[in-house]
């Protein structure tokens, strides 16, 4: 585990990128519960920083709507793609992602 960001630095509702560990890691913040996940669709790329939270525990890619579950990665549009999601421990108000 590798220290990614403060709890406090991610809005709810609202995301924030970081490099941890050498990752680009999205960290994701819906009803007090942070995720950690690729910062890139597996579609076709696109930056998820631009990703709109549709529902609780949910991400919607900005190019093609897409949608991922922050939890386990599936995608319920397209169980072809698999959005990649890293385990995240909160230790106070430190984020720590594993990114391994």
């Amino acid at each position: 585990m590798v220290f990614a960001a403060k709890v406090s630095e991610v809005p709810e509702f609202g995301k924030k990128l970081v490099e941890t560990g050498g990752v680009q890691v999205l960290l994701v913040k819906t009803k007090g519960t942070v995720y950690a996940c690729e910062a890139e669709c597996p579609h076709q790329g696109a930056p998820l920083q631009g990703a709109f939270i549709k529902e609780a525990g949910r991400l919607s890619c900005p190019r093609h709507g897409y949608r991922f579950d922050l939890a386990t990665g599936a995608c319920a549009d397209h169980q072809e793609y698999t959005l990649k999601v890293y385990p995240v421990e909160i230790r106070g108000d430190e984020v720590f992602v594993d990114v391994g």
